[in-house]
Parts: structure tokens; sequence; C-alpha cells
């Protein structure tokens, strides 16, 4: 049995188990953890496409995933800051929104007891 009939297997067991663990989780994934999985998946894929050029599809495919992983990672993490800080700003113009109807109400208020002067 020549090494990379080893590594085979094993990526196909590192594959499952991700997909378990990514799919078993209770809570939903963020989206840090999808740009990881889709980069994992993705990377793999890749890896073995390329590798198999060279008979080494399983190396390809370990090395394709864990670039992948780092890659989608990163990519994900940016996305869920960008999604955080736009939350924020949706929040902070709620709020605002939230004042100039307050002021509304009240100009209209006091309107109203002026002309019943």
């Amino acid at each position: 049995m020549n090494r990379e009939s080893k590594i085979q297997p094993l990526t196909i067991v590192l594959a499952i188990f991700f997909v378990t663990v990514f799919l078993g989780c209770s809570e939903p994934l963020t989206t840090r953890e999808k740009g990881a999985a889709v980069g994992t998946f993705t990377g793999a894929g890749l890896g073995a496409i390329i590798g198999s050029a060279t008979g080494h599809a399983g190396a390809g495919a370990g090395i394709g995933a864990a670039v992948g992983l780092i890659g989608g990672a990163l990519i994900g993490d940016q996305i869920q800051e960008r999604q955080k800080q736009q939350q924020e700003l949706k929040q902070k113009m709620a709020e605002q929104q939230a004042e100039i109807d307050r002021a509304q109400r009240e100009l209209e208020q006091l309107k109203q007891q002026e002309q019943a002067r």
C-alpha cells in the first residue's frame, strides 16, 4: 500500500468529520463558519482536481482543504465584521429616528397648547 492510498481515506474521513461537525451544531453557523466550510470544500475539490493531474489527488485535496479553510475563514470573518457594522449602524439610525419622532410629537403638543391659548 503506497502513501497516496493512505492519504485518500484519511481525507475522506476528515471531510466527513468536518461535515458532521458543521451540520451537527445546534446553533446556526456564523458567517465565518460558513466561509470556512465553503472554503474547505472548494479547496479540497480544486486541490483534488489539481493533485490528480500529478497523481496525488489525496495530497492535493488535503492541502487544498487547509488553504481553503484558512481563506474561507478570513473572508467569512471580514463579511461577518461588515454585517456587524451594518447592524450597529441600523440600530443607531433607529434610535435617531425614534428621537426625531419624539421631538416631532413634543413640537406638535407645544403647537396645540399655543393654539389653545
